[in-house]
């Protein structure tokens, strides 16, 4: 006798569904699923599919309709967006905050409890806040005299727990340039090859969900805001929006840096270009 072939789910997506998905996607996100995205959304869609048991994408678009799947909206955002990020990618970045940014504020504010606050929006898999952190404590040490903290927010709850947990594959770690391997203070490995990030870094930031387009808890001010690779996933008026409030929570004189193939939607009077993708903040 044959044994029995598990069933396959049905993972064609219909036009209408896409044009459903994208909709819900935007209206809970403000992502922006364009249509040369298909082959991916359809993908992501399966995957759902294949955890809540169902047998078909039309099945999980036809139960997304319907109240009883308040629930399952967090997890369709988490399906659809694209996590992908580095220890001090875009270094550039991470040599102007080393060698111009943090020894300013550290003459400007040390010696009165002097305070540091740096965002890392969309952090994503953790990676950046990371470096953020391992930069901060090669230039700061463990000065008394400063209240320094990172706050690091993504939308996506499943990789914001990777990320608290500070685990990566050891051979992330193998890539990195011999100089700044050292600034992230590793610490073991264990049975499945990852590698920690030592406690001495992980301190320094908060972990928190944050969905840019809805209200945000946070008074700031920020000395520097990381918002990289994250306004290609939006329309211009949500971008422009979202620009605004970052201004809004920017110190004067305070830093914005954006991902490499990112610029402002629009001019901004409040920023200046002062380097590759790295805006100032007049007053």
């Amino acid at each position: 006798m044959l044994a029995p072939q598990p069933v396959q789910s049905d993972t064609s997506l219909s036009r209408e569904d896409m044009g459903f998905v994208a909709k819900l996607v935007y209206e809970h996100a403000g992502i922006v699923i364009r249509e040369h995205k298909e082959a991916m959304a359809r993908g992501r869609l399966a995957r759902r599919v294949k955890v809540l048991g169902l047998g078909s994408i039309a099945e999980y678009c036809a139960y997304l309709r319907t109240p009883a799947a308040a629930d399952e909206i967090p997890e369709l955002i988490n399906a659809v967006t694209t996590n992908h990020t580095a220890f001090f990618r875009e270094r550039h970045h991470f040599d102007h905050l080393r060698k111009d940014v943090l020894p300013h504020l550290v003459q400007e504010r040390a010696g009165r409890r002097g305070r540091i606050r740096i965002w890392s929006a969309a952090c994503s898999s953790g990676e950046e806040p990371y470096s953020i952190a391992a930069i901060a404590r090669d230039v700061i040490g463990h000065r008394g005299d400063l209240d320094f903290r990172i706050l690091a927010t993504d939308i996506d709850t499943d990789i914001l727990d990777r990320a608290a947990a500070g685990q990566y594959p050891a051979e992330q770690f193998e890539r990195l340039p011999p100089d700044l391997r050292p600034l992230l203070k590793l610490e073991g490995q264990n049975a499945r090859g990852e590698v920690r990030i030592a406690e001495d870094l992980k301190r320094l930031i908060a972990f928190r969900r944050l969905n840019l387009i809805e209200s945000w808890p946070m008074k700031g001010p920020f000395d520097v805001i990381f918002c990289r690779n994250v306004f290609i996933y939006f329309d211009t008026p949500t971008k422009a929006a979202i620009l605004d409030r970052y201004v809004a929570l920017l110190q004067p004189g305070g830093f914005l840096y954006l991902g490499h193939s990112e610029s402002l939607p629009q001019p901004h009077p409040q920023l200046r270009l002062i380097g590759r993708t790295i805006y100032e903040r007049t007053p």
